[in-house]
């Protein structure tokens, strides 16, 4: 079996030698996208690509896909990290994926062929220049399969999980549906650069159609929430004709994000006057109790419990479950994925999630409520100063 990974190289979070080593197997290939930051760049060099060429610095692959031999496709918010499979001693994320197959899977497919075949995407044996020593391969898979089976680090609820997985197939098959999908994604690059650090890409345009398709409610889901000119304004057109908007974000309590939170911040006043109907995610969320295999054996200190679902719903008919953040980000620099789902008993499934995510014990009401209080005083100092900078392109 052959296995290709491609990851952005942003927020890769894992030493030289473990990439190599994965890198060194025969049947396992890594390509690193946009290296400018992190895996083989050193320090000065990530100073000058900043300086010198702030648009591509500042631009990730954000893409989320598994495919399996072309036939089955898996996309949604989930990283590969702890901390988006309920493996984390401190922070898990509530994220939310879609399962295709056929055509679907294809288009999946080919997505993930052109981004690596595309130039910003580098083998990792290329940019960590030089062979790895065959007994330095043995002794990096060593300590990996050592960490793997330390209780410490995967506590026996998780191995049970894990052995659990396939006594989840029969019940995923039984909500399998036939549907009309359309698979969004963005070209390498996302766009042109000719817009400086706007410009949009094709995931914006077709996400903006789906609302304005929209006659009576668009709910949407999504852990950030800063708003561009143009979002504004299709956002203010769409109250103008009687669709109801409401929007499930983090709190202050449970963001892992005070930039984007500050961005956020400043137009809370600004989005509730519109008539926008927010809610706040709580950190310590009733609904962790019920998604969260582990609770019982973290109930003494559970982790923080924070949304990271990437979801939009139009008229509980249509739903989009893909990476794009609802801010500039998303919709000017990163490339983003997913699939809209034309069913409605799907929409309605996951629509009905989200309803349960906005009830009053799973997240405040910001408009009847300070929930910024309840985050730690640090917290609330650092979110007002980066409230002062001029971040609102970059979050």
């Amino acid at each position: 079996m052959r296995v290709r990974v491609l990851v952005d190289d942003l927020l890769v979070d894992a030493p030289d030698d473990s990439l190599r080593a994965l890198a060194e197997h025969p049947n396992i290939d890594i390509r690193i996208y946009n290296p400018v930051h992190n895996v083989g760049v050193p320090w000065y060099k990530r100073l000058w690509g900043l300086l010198t060429n702030f648009r591509r610095a500042n631009q990730r692959m954000h893409d989320k896909t598994l495919t399996v031999d072309g036939e089955l496709a898996i996309t949604g918010g989930r990283n590969m990290a702890d901390e988006y499979f309920d493996f984390d001693h401190e922070y898990n994320f509530r994220d939310r994926d879609a399962l295709v197959m056929g055509s679907a899977a294809r288009m999946v497919q080919e997505s993930f062929e052109r981004f690596w075949t595309s130039p910003l995407s580098v083998a990792i044996e290329t940019q960590l220049e030089g062979p790895m020593p065959a007994a330095e391969i043995a002794a990096t898979y060593r300590r990996l399969h050592a960490h793997a089976a330390d209780p410490r680090n995967f506590a026996p609820e998780v191995h049970q999980a894990i052995a659990a997985i396939p006594e989840d197939f029969p019940r995923l098959a039984a909500q399998l549906r036939w549907s009309e999908v359309q698979f969004l994604s963005d070209t390498p690059g996302k766009n042109d650069g000719s817009a400086g650090l706007a410009g949009g890409g094709l995931t914006t345009a077709g996400l903006a159609r789906l609302v304005e398709s929209a006659r009576e409610e668009v709910l949407i889901q999504s852990p950030y929430l800063v708003l561009s000119d143009p979002a504004i304004a299709l956002f203010r057109a769409t109250l103008a004709r009687g669709v109801r908007v409401r929007i499930s974000t983090n709190s202050l309590a449970s963001t892992d994000n005070l930039q984007a939170f500050s961005g956020y911040r400043r137009q809370r006043e600004e989005l509730l006057a519109m008539g926008v109907e927010l809610r706040e995610f709580r950190p310590h969320p009733q609904v962790e109790r019920e998604v969260m295999q582990r609770y019982a054996a973290l109930r003494a200190k559970s982790p923080v419990f924070a949304l990271h679902a990437k979801t939009l719903v139009v008229d509980r008919s249509s739903v989009f479950i893909g990476t794009y953040n609802l801010d500039p980000r998303s919709e000017n620099l990163n490339t983003e994925v997913g699939v809209i789902i034309h069913d409605a008993v799907q929409a309605q499934r996951v629509a009905a999630s989200i309803d349960t995510d906005m009830l009053p014990e799973n997240s405040w009401n910001p408009a009847a409520e300070d929930s910024d209080k309840a985050a730690g005083w640090t917290k609330r100092m650092k979110v007002r100063f980066w409230q002062l900078l001029p971040l609102r392109a970059v979050l």
